[in-house]
């Protein structure tokens, strides 16, 4: 099923499953998924359910438990800001006006921001951004293994470090290297991934842009056609059945940004790509809008996505970069991460 078809004629193709859940739901707020799942669109709903409660460590998105240790919520707040920090670092830099940007994104962009934010750190540890990892768990696994274990581990006070790479000098040990690897990896491949995907899915649902178009409602009207984070899981707690009656006890609740961002109650032509729109929209306070979760616990890296992916987007309209005309059809799988899989800008001729 398509989600837009613009007079450029590409059509954007989504998973099957992600098609049926439009197909089936688009437009109810509570509905029963599975046996023990409940789905959740409407905006009020969603609401409350987010409010209800924090997330749990299982539940959070990026600082899940980590080779069987629980991270805190102050080390997770510490590492986001290191993170943080390292970002602004890399844009504070010298970034250069023109880069050849051409070829398949979202990998073109992933590699860019990778060099751009953590090109000067040790090998083992960049290598850590490749996106072939998300293939398999166990090959990530492999990798960080392998290099906690290789002598020439860098030292605390090394130059060029950023200070994620800092925090990784300081591990001593085996399994405290693999672990500091590891967390290396959770805190800047997202910053990479989500910002790659994001520009790309822009760049293929809208251009050629107006002059006149703010990059920052491009990326938040891709943020709602295509939210990189489509769903929400919380598992089954007692606060979520005296919200609504249609939850039962024991029912996990999947929460669905996919849908309330079309919900037709709620947007205006809700499957076009209207950046326009956000003119006069906030995106902190527009219902069932939900790119970076909710009012109550917003998505630790907002504050790096939105900078990185309108630097990104600017040098892609000032290069005067276009989807190739040869391609009409994008793919969206069924990732946890959502975007179109291949969007391939050219230089025109």
């Amino acid at each position: 099923m398509p989600v837009s078809s613009v007079p450029r004629t590409r059509t954007t193709v989504l998973h099957p499953r992600l098609a049926a859940l439009l197909k089936d739901h688009l437009g109810q707020d509570v509905f029963r998924l599975e046996p023990d799942t409940v789905g959740v669109a409407g905006s009020e709903v969603l609401d409350r359910v987010l409010a209800a409660r924090r997330a749990t460590e299982t539940e959070r998105p990026t600082f899940k438990p980590l080779h069987g240790r629980s991270i805190s919520r102050s080390e997770a707040s510490t590492v986001t800001r290191t993170v943080g920090a390292d970002v602004r670092a890399a844009l504070e830099r010298h970034v250069p006006g023109r880069v050849d940007l051409s070829g398949s994104w979202p990998v073109t962009g992933h590699m860019f921001l990778r060099d751009l934010i953590l090109g000067q750190d040790p090998y083992r540890l960049r290598i850590l951004m490749s996106r072939y990892l998300e293939l398999t768990p166990k090959l990530t696994g492999s990798v960080i293994a392998v290099g906690a274990a290789l002598p020439g581990w860098p030292k605390p006070g090394d130059s060029g470090l950023t200070g994620l790479a800092a925090r990784v000098a300081e591990a001593v040990g085996y399994h405290d290297r693999r672990y500091a690897m590891g967390m290396y990896r959770r805190a800047a491949a997202p910053v990479c991934f989500t910002v790659s995907t994001l520009v790309a899915n822009a760049v293929w649902l809208g251009a050629p842009f107006d002059n006149d178009t703010p990059n920052r409602h491009i990326i938040h009207e891709a943020l709602r056609l295509l939210p990189p984070s489509w769903n929400l899981l919380r598992t089954a707690s007692p606060e979520y059945p005296r919200i609504d009656a249609r939850i039962g006890i024991t029912d996990d609740v999947l929460l669905l940004p996919l849908l309330s961002h079309r919900d037709r109650a709620l947007w205006e032509a809700p499957d076009e790509f209207r950046p326009e729109r956000w003119n006069d929209l906030d995106p902190d306070t527009a219902p069932g809008y939900l790119p970076f979760g909710h009012s109550s616990e917003r998505c630790w890296g907002r504050h790096m996505v939105m900078p990185l992916a309108e630097l990104l987007l600017d040098l892609i309209r000032t290069s005067g970069l276009q989807v190739d005309p040869r391609q009409r059809v994008g793919r969206v799988p069924l990732l946890g991460l959502l975007g179109v899989e291949d969007v391939r800008l050219t230089q025109p001729k």
